[in-house]
């Protein structure tokens, strides 16, 4: 990711981890133990781990959190329009709220007055504390987070298309060739809507590619990092990826590189609750809904 502060990167100073990459498999496997209770109809809590039962975390694999679950459902069949898949996992995570999703059909992005006009019906339209997501400027205008969504995405499609397949598959080179063009400082958003085109095109984008660190999982890998003695995080994600076979076979799939970021995240929230660094208030703090949170 491109310079940003990060209010996260002291968020594990003076914890002690004896052994990171385990720890990282303890949270894996108690997390995933949860989502499946609750989906199996247990009551609550799931767990008797009390940060689990006070605290908020996705799922271990992306594609069971809702939000995953709207995107997937919104840009489904888009698979032989590149383009318009495109401009729909842009919208979709310029949005980032499953609510929202859940109400629109892809053909409305056609249709920018009329899909503007049906967001302003929305409050909110878009999920506005998951990350930030700031202005895009191009060709000497700024755009909004709401006129980027339902005008620039729409004129601009081919030539996003063209950045990203101009990478060749690589994520880091997609990211950093569309935020050439959109100079945000925070280029997390763009990152989130390329990787979610491995789901639907792998030919496009390479689902075992690489990815640049969020500021929220930079805590949680650098102790992987320092625990095996490697030189960046790329290398502590593939290291990761061979010990899922010691720490954690049994689980559903196996783990890619987006997978090892995703968590490391997940991961420094859970640790930075046992540091003392992280409260169980406000948006912190888990309420079942079973047909809103997972």
């Amino acid at each position: 990711m491109n310079e940003f502060h990060n209010p996260y990167a002291t968020a594990l100073d003076g914890l002690i981890l004896k052994d990171p990459a385990s720890a990282f498999f303890d949270f894996c496997r108690e997390r995933e133990n949860i989502r499946l209770a609750r989906e199996s109809g247990s009551p609550a809590p799931w767990t008797e781990d009390p940060i689990f039962q006070k605290g908020r975390f996705l799922n271990v694999f992306r594609e069971d959190d809702r939000g995953s679950i709207a995107v997937l459902r919104f840009a489904k069949n888009l698979e032989q329009d590149l383009p318009t898949l495109i401009q729909a996992l842009f919208f979709s995570r310029w949005c980032n709220r499953q609510q929202t999703l859940d109400k629109l059909a892809t053909n409305i992005l056609s249709k920018p007055e009329e899909l503007r006009k049906k967001l302003e019906t929305l409050e909110p339209w878009c999920n506005v504390t998951a990350y930030p997501v700031e202005p895009v400027h191009w060709e000497g205008a700024q755009y909004s987070r709401l006129d980027a969504a339902t005008i620039l995405f729409g004129k601009i499609k081919e030539l996003l298309t063209e950045t990203i397949t101009g990478a060749q598959g690589d994520v880091i080179k997609a990211t950093n060739g569309v935020n050439d063009l959109f100079r945000m400082q925070n280029d997390f958003p763009i990152f989130m809507a390329i990787i979610d085109l491995a789901w639907f095109r792998p030919d496009v984008i390479d689902p075992g590619s690489h990815v640049p660190t969020g500021i929220g999982a930079v805590a949680y890998l650098d102790r992987l990092q320092t625990h095996f003695g490697l030189d960046d995080h790329q290398q502590t994600c593939d290291q990761m990826i061979k010990l899922q076979k010691e720490y954690w076979p049994e689980a559903k799939r196996e783990f890619q590189p987006i997978d090892i970021e995703y968590l490391s995240c997940e991961c420094r929230k859970y640790y930075s609750y046992v540091n003392g660094t992280k409260l169980f208030e406000g948006k912190n703090l888990f309420q079942p809904k079973w047909n809103l949170d997972k």
